[in-house]
């Protein structure tokens, strides 16, 4: 989830006025935050960022306005990548499927600016105010958002490492301030789940260095965290979403989503979330529904679509179908997740279902052909699961039970 700027110790000196938010700020600008991260989750991006600039206008010397933009720049390119779905990032943790393309010049001015911004004034405040919970807070989140940008956008993990460190200490730090502040708990118990996932070795390099561990603790940490009325609950329930996937705690995870469906009704992408996780718990007909339903509303929106959205859409229908032996239907959407607009990585898993289409109708030759062929495009993708799947699959026919 990552810099010493050169005006940082004018900033230490600076007005405490200056610092703190005005009394404009205390009254309009969060609420303008909020407003803006809701839309921002439902997919409204160019409405959340005009009322940001208004936040901005009226507190450009609170880092929060600033981090929020940053936030909402970086769900911006993420979405326009289509890195959407829990798909995108189950695996190895410390060795995500990333892409590595540049992101939009503009957009990665903006988040440059404002997480930059964050982190010089509340670096300020916290210097000033060591006492204060809520600057330690807002330092350990602009930096935990330096840290996601530089590996998830930049697909540099270990750039993030000192960026994530010091997000990690700042957020211990509101915790021993404050231990009522079960909203830090989200950046530490994130990295306790993942340093507790990690090889050994690269487990005990973690704690040399003053990261903890702890994979039911870190899990606890992000559950308390999306269940506080802090800033970070949405953002906790997202990681939850995708932690209970990776643990295959497929029936808490439905749980979470549909807290989120009721949260954001506008945004599509969590009902993509809840048919992917409905077929992961092997509920294909349910899936199949919702599914449907969300390739509806899709042709309905108007508004952009996620980079490969239109093929995640229909690889998730045409798998669910697979499992409901409706092999017409399924070939139908898998032939549209296998275009040639579509990632690399969807057409490969795409390949690997057709290939279970034509082993259920007992063409082994076609079927090896087509898992040969998804696993080609999973590799040149980084997508292990979806490869070694395929490759099972060559050597052993598949079988719906």
């Amino acid at each position: 989830m990552v810099a010493v700027l050169s005006c940082e110790m004018w900033l230490v000196g600076a007005s405490l006025l200056l610092l703190a938010p005005s009394a404009a700020s205390a009254q309009s600008a969060p609420e303008l935050i909020n407003e803006a991260y809701d839309l921002a989750y439902n997919l409204d991006h160019d409405a959340a960022v005009a009322k940001l600039q208004q936040a901005l206008a009226l507190a450009p010397n609170d880092s929060a306005p600033h981090r929020a933009m940053a936030s909402i720049a970086w769900q911006n390119i993420l979405f326009r990548r289509g890195a959407i779905t829990v798909d995108h990032y189950l695996g190895g943790v410390s060795k995500p499927r990333i892409e590595t393309e540049k992101p939009p010049a503009a957009l990665d001015a903006l988040f440059r600016t404002h997480v930059e911004r964050a982190i010089e004034l509340s670096r300020a405040w916290s210097k000033q105010s060591p006492r204060s919970a809520q600057a330690w807070y807002e330092l350990g989140a602009a930096l935990g958002l330096e840290a996601s940008y530089t590996a998830s956008v930049e697909g540099r993990l270990m750039a993030g490492f000192r960026a994530a460190k010091g997000a990690y200490d700042a957020h211990e730090r509101v915790l021993d301030l404050d231990p009522k502040r079960l909203d830090a708990g989200l950046i530490v118990g994130t990295y306790r789940y993942i340093v507790a996932t990690l090889s050994l070795p690269m487990r005990w390099m973690a704690y040399l260095v003053g990261f903890g561990g702890g994979r039911e603790r870190g899990i606890k940490m992000i559950e308390e965290a999306a269940a506080s009325p802090g800033d970070d609950r949405t953002e906790a329930s997202f990681a939850l979403l995708l932690i209970y996937n990776r643990e295959r705690r497929y029936d808490a995870a439905l749980g979470v989503i549909r807290e989120l469906r009721r949260q954001y009704p506008r945004n599509r992408l969590v009902d993509l979330e809840y048919g992917a996780t409905l077929l992961r718990a092997g509920r294909a007909a349910e899936a199949d529904a919702v599914l449907t339903g969300g390739i509806d509303r899709l042709l309905q929106d108007r508004r952009p679509r996620a980079g490969g959205e239109v093929p995640m859409w229909h690889l998730k229908r045409g798998a669910a179908r697979v499992r409901l032996d409706r092999l017409d239907e399924a070939t139908a959407d898998l032939k549209i997740a296998r275009g040639d607009d579509a990632p690399r990585w969807i057409r490969g898993r795409a390949s690997v279902e057709l290939g279970k289409v034509a082993d259920l109708r007992g063409n082994r030759r076609a079927a090896r052909a087509s898992y040969r062929e998804g696993i080609a495009l999973c590799d040149s993708d980084r997508d292990p699961l979806c490869a070694n799947e395929g490759r099972r699959l060559v050597d052993a026919a598949y079988k719906n039970r």
